[in-house]
């Protein structure tokens, strides 16, 4: 295999990794007016993602540090023409970051609500750009001669990115009431599973129309059996969840997650970034890649720590698996 051809499918990876565990972060803090009635039932929320969710966000560090590392171009095309929709995800995940570290600070009731709306929209906004982000990348955007983009913000309003951030924005909230059932007991597990199998009803026919635009648009076989098995284990998502089977209804729905990326990147290959001018201007994994020792550096590098850091993750998950109650949660 071509070193190019691996760095794209790490990335690839990595992303699917990060919509994956972030999936649900955005998810609880989405649904974090509807769970949470009381102060006490929000901080129930709120502390079955508090041991991770800063780890989760390390995989949108290395994604973003391995693009820049392996595709020079593709980062800078990608950085420079998405800059507003980037600044806006980043703008929010720093003020849920720091409404996750503040809210507890005071006992103020006005001031934990200030700091929950911060968590609500600070989830709310990326899980959206995220999906027009991609949305536009698989696409494709105006590029010019120089692989610089030449549109404006209001190019990447298209309606299939629009569809795309419909499609992120479902995913997660389904993604995250699932693990609100799966990590917590009494009515709140109740209430996020029937919340579950309603949110079901949105997202199965979004992300389905998605999906199969993006065959349609840009057919390509692996895509389309990615795209059914992604639409399979969504379906399978809703009937685990009615029968309360939390457990294997967040297996299939991290499934139809990573499938759905999945599916993405192989329609997109071996396009990094393809022009809507002329496909002669397309970024692809050849012309905007590192050079060849570049890469075998990187490849060393990530053979020796990506295990490590996957079996450190895999550890802290373990050790905070245990399901949470209200009275678990001091008054």
């Amino acid at each position: 295999m071509e070193l190019t051809t691996f760095w794209f499918i790490l990335i690839a990876v990595l992303w699917a990794g990060y919509f994956l565990l972030e999936g649900f972060d955005f998810g609880v803090g989405i649904l974090l007016p509807v769970l949470g009635r009381d102060d006490r039932s929000r901080r129930l929320a709120i502390n079955t993602i508090g041991p991770v969710w800063d780890g989760n966000e390390v995989w949108l560090i290395v994604a973003g540090g391995a693009t820049f590392a392996a595709f020079p171009e593709w980062y800078a095309t990608l950085f420079s023409g998405f800059f507003l929709p980037l600044l806006l995800i980043l703008v929010a995940l720093i003020v849920r970051g720091v409404a996750f570290e503040y809210r507890h600070k005071r006992e103020s009731a006005r001031w934990k609500q200030g700091w929950d709306l911060c968590i609500f929209w600070g989830s709310l906004v990326p899980a959206i750009l995220w999906g027009v982000a991609f949305g536009n990348i698989v696409r494709g955007v105006p590029i010019d001669a120089q692989h610089e983009y030449v549109g404006g913000f209001v190019n990447l309003l298209n309606p299939y990115a629009l569809l795309g951030g419909l499609t992120t924005l479902a995913l997660f909230t389904l993604h995250g009431a699932v693990f609100l059932a799966l990590k917590t007991d009494g009515p709140m597990r109740a209430e996020a599973g029937r919340l579950a199998t309603r949110l079901a009803l949105a997202a199965v026919p979004i992300a389905a129309g998605f999906l199969a635009w993006t065959a349609i648009t840009d057919p390509d076989d692996w895509g389309i059996a990615l795209s059914v098995l992604a639409a399979l284990t969504l379906l399978a998502s809703v009937q685990l969840t009615r029968i309360r089977r939390e457990g294997w209804a967040f297996t299939a729905t991290a499934a139809t997650i990573v499938l759905a990326v999945a599916a993405l990147f192989t329609t997109l290959f071996p396009n990094v970034m393809p022009s809507t001018l002329d496909p002669a201007n397309s970024l692809t994994v050849l012309n905007a890649s590192s050079t060849p020792y570049t890469l075998k550096v990187m490849t060393w590098v990530a053979v020796l720590f990506t295990p490590l850091v996957l079996l450190y993750q895999a550890w802290t998950y373990w050790v905070f698996r245990k399901r949470l109650k209200l009275s678990d949660i001091p008054a």
